[in-house]
Order: C-alpha cells, then sequence, then structure tokens
C-alpha cells in the first residue's frame, strides 16, 4: 500500500516521511486527559494495514491480550482478495467465540482496499493500529501513523535500506515527544524466559562477554507464482519476500529476530561486519533475486564477535536459536546458564506474541507507552549491514551505512512494469543507491 499519488513511494521517502512524522499533534482517546485509572477502563479501538498471514495472525495475538477492552474497527490491504480473506477467517473465529464477535466490529464501511488504504485506516476512529504490510512499506506507515496520532505496534524489520531507518528513527523520536507507544514484532523481548535470562546475563551472571553465534537454518517458505494477469509491480508485492525492496532479504525479514538478541545481551549495534553469502539452491526466477544463505561476523564496540548464520533450503537441518559466550560461563540466551553459575528456568511459559500485544496495550493503559522503535531500528540496520557485507564482499560499518544515500524504494506508478535487478556479486556489487542499481 502506498501514499497518494504514487509518486510518494519513491527516492524522496525519507524527506517526505520525516516530515509527516514530526508534523500534527493528535493524540488518541486513551490519552486526552485522562487519569491512569480512567485509562484503563478506557476500551482501545485497533485498526489493522496488511491482511496477509501476519497481519491476521497480529490481529488474533492483539484480540487475545485485549480480552473486552479491544475491539479491531478497521482493515485495510492493497489487494481487495487478501483483505476479504483476512476478514472471513476472523469472522469464523467471531463465530466460534463469544468473546472475538464482541471485538471483531469491522463493517464494510471500515474495510479499505486500493493504494490509499493504509491511509482510510488511519483516518477511521482508531486508537492504535497494526503495521503488517512487506516491510519495504514500513517506514512510510509508521510516520503516517505517528502523524496521525495513533499508538502503533508494528511489525519487523521496520526498514530494508538505510534512508528507511533514518525515517525509522525520526518516526521513534516523534511518537516519543507525542506521547506515543511504539511495539515491535520482535517478540523474545516479552518472552518470560528470555527476559529472566538476559537479566541474568547483564547482572553478569557469565562474566564479560566475548563472543556468540545466531542461527536461523531452515527450508524454504511460500512462494506465489506468477498469474498471467498480474503486472511486474502487482507480481512482485505478491511474491514480496523474494525482493530486496520489499522484504530486505530473509536476513533482514527473519533473522533480525536473532540478531535483535545479539544486540539485546551486548547492549549495544556492532560496529562492523564481514560476510558471505549465495544464491545455490533457489536460482529460479519465481525466486527473485534474494540469497538462500548467509554467514556473517559483526563485531561488536567491546570488541565481542558474533556469528550469525541464517539459511532457507529445503532437506537441511533446521537450527534456530542463540548461543553466548562469557569470562566466566555461557548461556542459549532463552533457558539456560551454565560455567560459574549454574541456572535453568523454569518460571512460567507464556506465548510472546501474545505478550508483546500485552505489554503494548498496559503501557498505553498506565500512561507510559512504551517505545521501541530505537532498539527495532538498530536491529534492522543491522541486519541489513549483514546483508550489504554478504552481497558485496566487503567490510561493512555501521557509520558508513547508517548515513548512506541508499533508498531501494523502487519510482513505480501503480500496477505496471518494474524490472528485476541481477543477483548481487560479491566482489563486484557494491552497496545499492536506489532499487535496480
Amino acid at each position: 500500500m502506498f501514499d497518494d499519488p504514487f509518486g510518494a513511494f519513491s527516492r524522496r521517502r525519507f524527506v517526505k516521511t520525516t516530515t509527516l512524522a514530526t508534523a500534527g499533534l493528535a493524540i488518541p482517546a486513551t490519552l486526552r486527559g485522562l487519569a491512569p485509572d480512567e485509562q484503563s477502563a478506557e476500551v482501545l479501538r485497533v485498526g489493522v494495514i496488511g491482511c496477509g498471514g501476519r497481519g491476521t495472525g497480529a490481529t488474533r495475538d492483539c484480540l487475545r491480550a485485549g480480552g473486552e477492552g479491544v475491539r479491531i474497527v478497521a482493515m485495510g490491504d492493497l489487494f481487495p482478495d487478501r483483505l476479504e480473506r483476512a476478514i472471513t477467517n476472523l469472522k469464523r473465529v467471531a463465530g466460534e467465540d463469544p468473546l472475538v464477535a464482541k471485538q471483531f466490529q469491522v463493517t464494510p464501511e471500515t474495510s479499505f482496499s486500493g493504494f490509499d488504504a493504509y491511509q482510510k485506516v488511519l483516518a477511521s476512529d482508531i486508537d492504535l493500529v497494526i503495521l503488517a504490510t512487506p516491510p519495504g512499506f514500513r517506514p512510510l506507515h509508521l510516520a503516517a501513523a505517528v502523524a496521525a496520532g495513533k499508538h502503533v505496534f508494528t511489525e519487523k524489520p521496520v526498514a530494508v535500506d538505510a534512508a528507511g531507518v533514518r525515517s525509522v528513527l525520526a518516526s521513534t523520536a516523534a511518537a516519543r515527544a507525542k506521547h506515543l507507544a511504539l511495539v515491535a514484532g520482535t517478540q523474545r523481548r516479552h518472552d518470560p524466559a528470555y527476559v529472566d535470562i538476559m537479566k541474568r546475563l547483564h547482572d553478569g551472571a557469565i562474566g564479560d562477554l566475548t563472543g556468540g553465534q545466531v542461527y536461523w537454518n531452515q527450508g524454504g517458505l511460500w512462494k506465489a507464482d506468477r498469474q498471467a494477469a498480474w503486472s511486474d509491480v502487482e507480481w512482485q508485492i505478491r511474491n514480496w519476500l523474494y525482493f530486496t525492496w520489499s522484504s530486505g532479504d530473509h536476513i533482514v525479514e527473519q533473522h533480525i529476530h536473532n540478531i535483535d538478541v545479539a544486540n539485546w545481551a551486548m547492549n549495544a549495534h556492532p560496529i562492523r561486519a564481514v560476510g558471505v553469502g549465495g544464491r545455490q539452491w533457489r536460482t529460479g526466477a519465481e525466486y527473485g533475486h534474494i540469497f538462500d544463505h548467509f554467514a556473517v561476523n559483526f563485531e561488536y564496540p567491546n570488541g565481542a564477535q558474533v556469528l550469525s548464520m541464517c539459511r532457507q533450503i529445503d532437506g537441511s537441518a533446521n537450527h534456530v536459536g542463540e548461543r553466548f559466550v562469557g569470562t566466566r560461563g555461557t548461556t542459549d540466551a532463552s533457558s539456560r546458564i551454565s560455567g560459574a553459575t549454574t541456572y535453568a528456568y523454569t518460571g512460567e511459559k507464556k506465548n510472546p506474541y501474545v505478550e508483546e500485544h500485552v505489554d503494548l496495550l498496559a503501557s498505553i493503559r498506565a500512561g507510559q507507552p512504551l517505545n521501541e522503535g530505537q532498539q527495532v531500528a538498530e536491529s534492522t540496520l543491522s541486519a541489513i549491514m549483514g546483508r550489504e557485507a554478504a552481497y558485496t564482499g566487503q567490510v561493512i560499518t555501521w557509520d558508513e551505512l547508517l548515513n548512506a544515500p541508499q533508498d531501494l524504494t523502487p519510482g513505480f506508478s501503480g500496477f505496471g512494469p518494474l524490472a528485476v535487478p541481477p543477483v548481487p556479486m560479491p566482489g563486484t556489487t557494491k552497496v545499492a543507491r536506489s532499487w535496480g542499481e
């Protein structure tokens, strides 16, 4: 979903979205001068932008978290069929659960499709918006949501390029100034086991951190086979996993979860990266131009080295997790500490996909809105740094990339032609300034 006119989704995105993020001071109903006890009784009205699998899943998680105090009142997606499928699925759940029937109040008048659907959702009477479109649209939608005075739950990653990260950082500052919540879909930070282990790690349970490994190795994911009636643009958006402008590549779109845990453990972002990667199994045109495997070494300010590895290749062993090494022991970050201190988490287990919404809603009601924009922007740029190190075969530094004139948003107008750049070739490819380079 794009701004209207379509030309706004262009290389001028950064200037436009940072202007939007700092404009206006609309305040949601939950913060219109209400005391914390009054806020707790307020029903939060929620809109959803992006109605694919993750958008539908995040909506159901929000419903589970919110109970009687949440209503889903507006939904929007570029594609009418995807919008209708999401509404049908949620109505089916509502038909089986009286609470969901009360919570789900989307009507034909508050169901929007088309290029301006996100604007119509934000113009609805909502307090909170869920952003779940492909990541390439995230900076634009986040800036518009903050400008409209809405609390935000945003899926990860929050950008696919340097300009997008800078825009998100500006939106983060604007949200903080407006007293708006901004919670991201890096759900491990809301998992009680991870939270417990990380607190112990930061309290010195394994001494000074010297390094670690983070992994997301799995088989392949879905793809959308091209239909004869689809233009290049429609096919790339429906098949968004396989293009850097829309997904950031899978090191950014998926492996950000583990890279975020590394940043959390180190209490810092990496300062440089060197890596390798390639396209060995998913070689057909239906898979766009992204890689299917990466291995990146991140260096942190204290000199610690973290190996990052991710793969999407069928028939290969799965391995998803994190491990960190200190001067006095090791931890898997999610359940166990070994070494001078031995510890195993035995506390309550909760669904972190629901807990991130529980924490978001509680912070709004308490008048102390969470703002995770900085950390998810930094984890996003860390993943982008790993991608660029592998794409180019060069050492990529944080400062170099953060300030790079890189904006991958294509300058298309509606459904039409959009060429796919060649597969990156390490040693030849440079850090792309724009889509198509």
